[in-house]
């Protein structure tokens, strides 16, 4: 009796070990898919993904000027965007905000993804996952024509009033080389270019892209691209909560059938009049003591 007690005693220790275990290992695997599909699942549940975008980004993202047109929303990034929820079979929205809004509302589950011309850098990869990069570029200044603003060289930055946001990339650039920065919230481009071509500041330290259209859409300013400097080059893509994998690769798939196909080439030319899904050519400084 004793014997076959022992027994039984010994087969539910086994059933519970091995339930146990189990448990644990669907317990791993379940973390490990909240962790990389959740977010996919509740975007497939709800049809539609949600961007965040400016909707100020001459010629990023922004409203169309044609009176017609006047309340449509366009712009490289958003045409990218409205692209990849196409082929991905989803409806898409855009939640309108300013830059220093949209890495918060991505962290934060306000937003499901932001795509606003948004560099990515490596300290944004501790924080963030980011998709391939559908577009690639490099930094210049907006200056005054009469003079360059007295700037001729990165360190003539100093001392210097650079408008910008915030938490810009471009503005951390400007403060590394002693510039002040004169923030901004969600404000249109005029509003930058007018102060530098009043005098209210000195700079505008920016994507070379964005620049040349936001000084050609104001042709009665005293501004100019910087002739002379080309520097950090960069890459743009699209910012994705960090962990949410199964999100990135869908809309990897997208962006990687999109270049094949020439689908990004033809809106870049579309927006940029140039190829910016493409990497530039020519000599183009690398600022190092960066913390990016």
């Amino acid at each position: 009796m004793s014997k076959i007690k022992l027994l039984l005693s010994l087969l539910v220790l086994i059933v519970i070990i091995s339930a146990c275990d189990d448990s644990e290992g669907n317990s791993n695997s379940s973390g490990n898919e909240d962790e990389t599909d959740k977010r996919w699942q509740e975007i497939q549940d709800s049809g539609e993904l949600v961007v965040g975008t400016s909707g100020t980004l001459l010629a990023a993202s922004y409203y169309d000027g044609e009176e017609e047109n006047q309340d449509q929303l366009t712009g490289y990034d958003v045409e990218v965007m409205r692209e990849v929820a196409k082929r991905l079979d989803l409806d898409i929205s855009f939640e309108i905000m300013g830059v220093d809004s949209m890495l918060p509302a991505v962290k934060s589950g306000r937003i499901d993804v932001a795509a606003n011309d948004i560099e990515a850098t490596d300290k944004r990869k501790e924080e963030f996952n980011f998709s391939n990069p559908y577009k690639y570029s490099y930094s210049t200044m907006v200056v005054r024509k009469e003079d360059n603003s007295g700037i001729e060289s990165l360190e003539d930055l100093e001392g210097k009033i650079a408008g910008g946001g915030a938490t810009t990339v471009y503005s951390q650039i400007a403060e590394h080389f002693g510039a002040e920065v004169k923030t901004y919230g969600n404000a249109p481009n005029e509003a930058y270019l007018r102060d530098v071509h009043n005098g209210r500041t000195d700079v505008i330290v920016n994507d070379y892209y964005l620049s040349k259209f936001g000084v050609a859409g104001f042709p009665d300013f005293d501004i100019h691209l910087h002739p002379d400097l080309k520097f950090h080059p960069t890459e743009q893509a699209v910012v994705i909560p960090k962990g949410a994998d199964t999100l990135t690769k869908k809309i990897n798939q997208a962006l990687i059938e999109m270049r094949e196909d020439g689908t990004l080439t033809k809106l870049a030319e579309q927006f940029y009049k140039e190829d910016a899904s493409q990497k530039p050519e020519g000599d183009i400084q690398e600022i190092e003591g960066l913390d990016l």
